[in-house]
């Protein structure tokens, strides 16, 4: 099998889209490295790294890469020209995981990665550049592709909500997974954490944006210490993000600046020491296609709160305690409760290992090429009867 996978977004400053498409084609090259891999580090022309891929991990002796362009407009000429498929080789399966969507191909099977329509449902979560980009890749998705991947039973449910009339059996669940191989890692304390002891910090990952809603959390934080909590430090690794140029005053006005620490983007060892070594994770975001932070906090035991809505309880389980993310006083009550539980807090963290033990990239790769098999089976969508 010819396959042909969307890499765009597996730079150095992936995140989770970018994560799994990275981890899905490194274990379906392990997996059958018979297949012959053209991988795209560039695809279409809302997504683009020009430096994709000269540090790029991949290897195998059917791993090829299809052009690399310098600027974003020799990107969109290309990938909106008609023949781009011939360029490529004509590969059985072109699969895209950036948001944006050929609609041109004739005969390759196009396969379509949905991660979630975040940016539909609320404008203030994002920036309108953003917001028409991803409606627009997310849109002709519904008229080309011949099947849709989805990340998570909420995102397949939204998907087709927001388009019934898309067939329901061309739409496949399949879970994302960790990025880290070895779950006994200990990783790297942050120099930013010299002076705070393991085990005695509240931990926030992700970018700082309004839909992973750190507005909220710090105000339950606020609360916490209100309350009489523990003051250990709330410590937020993640890049600044879109719409929050005013999060700093926000800690000011709560009075908390001096207990958040905002140490910015963190290494994968960096990382893996912060799961680790927090009293609790914690993942109060308004609206996950996934929500990879709550299942790598849990592969290295961390005792996660996390929200109660889309897809988050899917990850957690029974493992986490899950709370609407609007019910900013329910944050700091868990908080309260869990900082004078020990015993609590050591139970989640066991029962948090077990549940990251039920996803796995393998798992996933392979029901990946299952898919790819069923679409080489069956006619392109727009022939079918």
């Amino acid at each position: 099998m010819h396959i042909g996978f969307d890499i765009s977004q597996t730079g150095s400053s992936k995140a989770g889209c970018g994560y799994f498409a990275h981890a899905l084609i490194k274990a379906m090259i392990e997996l059958a490295p018979e297949h012959r891999y053209s991988l795209f580090p560039s695809f279409g022309d809302f997504y683009f790294d020009s430096m994709m891929p000269i540090l790029n991990p991949y290897s195998g002796r059917e791993v090829h890469y299809g052009p690399r362009h310098l600027t974003r407009e020799t990107a969109r000429v290309f990938w909106t020209g008609a023949g781009a498929e011939a360029s490529l080789g004509k590969p059985e399966i072109i699969h895209a995981n950036n948001f944006w969507c050929p609609t041109q191909l004739a005969s390759s099977r196009l396969i379509y990665t949905f991660y979630d329509m975040s940016f539909a449902v609320e404008p203030a979560w994002t920036t309108e550049t953003n917001r028409v980009s991803c409606f627009d890749g997310v849109f002709r998705s519904v008229m080309a592709a011949d099947w849709v991947v989805a990340i998570s039973e909420a995102s397949r449910t939204q998907y087709l909500s927001v388009f019934p009339h898309f067939p329901e059996d061309r739409i496949r669940v399949i879970y994302p997974c960790s990025r880290f191989a070895d779950s006994s890692a200990v990783g790297k304390r942050p120099k930013a954490l010299d002076d705070v002891p393991a085990g005695s910090y509240w931990l926030n990952v992700g970018t700082i944006e309004p839909r992973k809603n750190q507005r909220r959390l710090v105000e339950a934080y606020a609360s916490y210490l209100a309350l009489g909590g523990a003051p250990m430090p709330l410590v937020l690794a993640g890049g600044k993000g879109w719409l929050m140029e005013d999060f700093q005053k926000h800690l000011v006005e709560l009075g908390v600046e001096a207990h958040v620490m905002m140490i910015g983007y963190v290494s994968d060892d960096e990382l893996i020491w912060l799961y680790r070594n927090c009293y609790a994770n914690l993942y109060p975001s308004l609206f996950e296609g996934f929500g990879l932070p709550v299942l790598e906090g849990m592969q290295f035991g961390a005792a996660t709160l996390a929200s109660n809505t889309t897809s988050i309880p899917e990850v957690a389980g029974d493992a986490a305690i899950l709370i609407a993310p609007e019910d900013t006083e329910g944050w700091a009550q868990a908080m309260l409760r869990l900082a004078g539980n020990r015993l609590e807090r050591d139970q989640l963290s066991a029962a948090a290992l077990k549940q990251a033990g039920r996803f796995d990239w393998k798992r996933s790769a392979e029901a990946l090429l299952q898919l790819y098999e069923e679409a080489l089976a069956s006619p392109k969508r727009r022939m079918a009867t």
